[in-house]
């Protein structure tokens, strides 16, 4: 950012942690190195976490709230304390907040902004999360019927709280037309980014496979994400047991969850290695870069970074026609099926290896490379959508005070 007056900016979340990975983490971290890279903002980034900490690093400042531990996630923690949150933002005074997840700190942000008018609120909406989480669930538990009246129940309260936020953005068309129904129209789609300097082709190393004690020499397919039931993490291992022996395959389930213990157990006789969640970014590059095919069962994918991620390793994605997957895997990238039909998958893991799958992968690289970066994100985040949010602030609280509006906006990135 260039010419812009210094600002304090916000990131509040729910759907961090510091061992667990996941897609709202690494966009914490992009956007931390991007804001001091390239802007003279401070950026304040309020999470959970094991105890009350704020981390001051130049213009970062990282405040961790202490909160219980998510049952049966114990990678992540939910913050109930609202008040701790409020207490930070009246110290801070940010004057812009952005929320990452739609349970309990939407309205501790709401809050706030009734105390002081001029703070813009700023919503990435990034689970269609009354059909992905809550119908599922419902579903699962009580039967469908009652699953689509807690469906209509979500979206009632999704109503509720966007209306309170000056701009919201979306990962997809899909989310975004969900909202304009509940009648949510002041929304952005913002595409995320990968850093294609770390994930890339060169970081292959041709001992990867044999250091994980993986026996074959057909293709090595990976995951990397939560082992759990959204994930739909126990379908890979489904689907390995429909290859056939004398493919040669193995499978790399790169991450943690509550299914893993389960499934290591349950998948004792197939050749799949479970390493456990990659901290070091470097370390997860070569992983997909050192393998074949990434796979991936996820029905309800609200971006797909880590297939970006795969991709631009040099990846063809095999995958199932829902959420955001065929937004993430156009024609010609990858092969998509039936969500939970693993004997098409499998299928299409056998066509992928058949055909010209490096060539595949190379594309998935350019298409990566052409239409994907963090600095574009950004650059359209805070050079667009959140000099709306600021400018509606500024309409609403001159609404409130009888004046003409008089705000401060960011300028956009050069």
């Amino acid at each position: 950012m260039r010419d812009a007056k210094p600002l304090v900016l916000c990131d509040l979340t729910q759907s961090y942690s510091p061992s667990g990975g996941g897609g709202i983490s690494t966009y914490l971290r992009e956007k931390r190195d991007y804001v001091q890279q390239h802007t003279p903002h401070t950026l304040l980034q309020i999470v959970p976490g094991p105890e009350d900490r704020v981390t001051v690093n130049g213009r970062q400042i990282f405040a961790e709230v202490a909160s219980d531990q998510v049952k049966g996630s114990p990678n992540y923690r939910f913050i109930l304390r609202t008040r701790a949150v409020r207490r930070l933002l009246e110290e801070y005074q940010p004057q812009t907040i952005e929320s990452l997840c739609p349970w309990v700190l939407p309205w501790a942000a709401i809050h706030h902004r009734r105390r002081f008018p001029h703070t813009a609120l700023i919503a990435g909406y990034r689970t269609d999360f009354p059909n992905a989480h809550v119908y599922r669930v419902a579903k699962h538990l009580f039967g469908d019927l009652i699953g689509r009246g807690f469906q209509w129940l979500s979206y009632g309260y999704t109503e509720l709280t966007y209306r309170e936020f000056d701009w919201v953005y979306t990962l997809s068309e899909e989310a975004r037309a969900a909202l304009g129904r509940r009648g949510i129209r002041h929304t952005e789609v913002l595409p995320l980014g990968v850093d294609t300097n770390v994930f890339t082709p060169e970081a292959r190393d041709p001992a990867y496979r044999a250091g994980l004690g993986l026996p074959g020499d057909g293709p090595l397919l990976v995951y990397a994400g939560r082992i759990d039931n959204e994930k739909r993490a126990d379908r890979l291992v489904e689907m390995m047991r429909r290859l056939p022996p004398e493919l040669g395959a193995s499978l790399v389930m790169i991450g943690d969850g509550k299914l893993r213990e389960q499934l290591v157990a349950e998948s004792a006789d197939l050749p799949i290695a479970w390493p456990g969640f990659e901290q070091d970014r470097a370390g997860l590059a070569r992983a997909l870069a050192s393998s074949d095919l990434y796979v991936s069962a996820m029905a309800d994918e609200t971006f797909g970074i880590s297939v970006l991620e795969a991709q631009a390793s040099g990846l063809p994605v095999i995958g199932v026609a829902s959420g955001a997957m065929p937004d993430r895997v156009p024609p010609g990238l990858g092969l998509l099926g039936p969500v939970d039909d693993m004997a098409t998958m499998a299928d299409n893991v056998l066509q992928m290896w058949r055909s010209d799958h490096d060539g595949i992968g190379r594309a998935a690289r350019a298409h990566v490379d052409a239409n994907f970066s963090w600095r574009r994100t950004f650059e359209r985040l805070l050079g667009e959508i959140y000099p709306k949010a600021l400018a509606s602030a500024a309409r609403r609280q001159a609404s409130q005070a009888g004046s003409p509006p008089v705000g401060t906006m960011l300028s956009k990135a050069g």
